[in-house]
């Protein structure tokens, strides 16, 4: 009886120890690959689709700074609405006529909360009748959390506006954020950057006046960026600073 009950435990314990090691192995394969994913999706200037209830770190050690995705002819986009503050309904066609950051973020995303002093601060450097910010928050919980948040951080600069139903995002092909699309006087997309950056970093802001520049004037032909906008674009981004690889399912928090 006892060498039965012996044996018996001794299989328990095999089976116990082959069940660890599967689950180790998985979870470094889950890890390596979803690296692997997000490396790949960063080194091609594609989109990483992630899910999750909330922001996540998907990488622990800070990649290369993303830069912007320059479109060889401008793009169209939809005449996405949202709100203002003042609860007024708002489309991107009431910026015609300046050049346009478009940030779409949330109060729950971790990297978003963290570039957005510094789009504050590139609001007030470069904001006015030639360029705008436009920081579109997706937050579900309205007016109000933006409102608070901002409060919280001394966002003094950017205006309010809000989508929240999310269906802007949706239309402008966005799985995740934060994205931001830099959009020309007439309404195309020029490019876009996915993920968060220093938005007021001597490179940054340089690279955005060639843009505005472009604006007054110095844009070549149909689908040519202009001469000072392609030179920025030809430029090595060395000094660029590295910010961590974050990026935030759309169905997240949300609240």
């Amino acid at each position: 009886m006892t060498r039965l009950k012996l044996k018996s435990l001794h299989k328990k314990v095999l089976i116990a120890i082959a069940a660890i090691a599967s689950i180790g192995a998985m979870a470094v394969f889950v890890e390596f690959a979803g690296r692997a994913f997000v490396s790949s999706a960063y080194d091609h200037g594609s989109t990483a689709t992630l899910s999750g209830p909330q922001a996540t770190n998907v990488s622990s050690a800070a990649p290369k700074a993303p830069e912007f995705a320059m479109h060889g002819t401008p793009r169209p986009l939809p005449n996405i609405a949202f709100a203002d503050g003042d609860n007024r309904a708002r489309t991107l066609a009431d910026f015609r006529g300046k050049t346009v950051l478009l940030n779409l973020w949330a109060t729950w995303c971790a990297p978003c909360r963290k570039e957005m002093p510094t789009l504050d601060r590139l609001q007030m450097k470069l904001g006015g009748s030639d360029f705008e910010v436009v920081a579109l928050s997706i937050d579900r919980a309205g007016v109000d959390a933006v409102r608070k948040f901002y409060g919280e951080i001394e966002i003094m600069r950017l205006a309010v506006y809000i989508d929240t139903g999310g269906k802007a995002a949706r239309d402008l092909g966005i799985v995740g954020i934060p994205v931001t699309l830099l959009i020309d006087r007439t309404g195309l997309e020029l490019g876009r950057l996915v993920g968060p950056a220093e938005w007021d970093a001597p490179e940054m802001v340089g690279f955005l006046k060639s843009a505005i520049a472009d604006r007054r004037g110095a844009r070549g032909p149909a689908g040519d960026p202009g001469p000072r906008l392609q030179r920025r674009m030809a430029e090595p981004s060395s000094d660029r600073s590295d910010v961590a690889g974050f990026r935030t399912s759309l169905n997240g928090e949300g609240q």
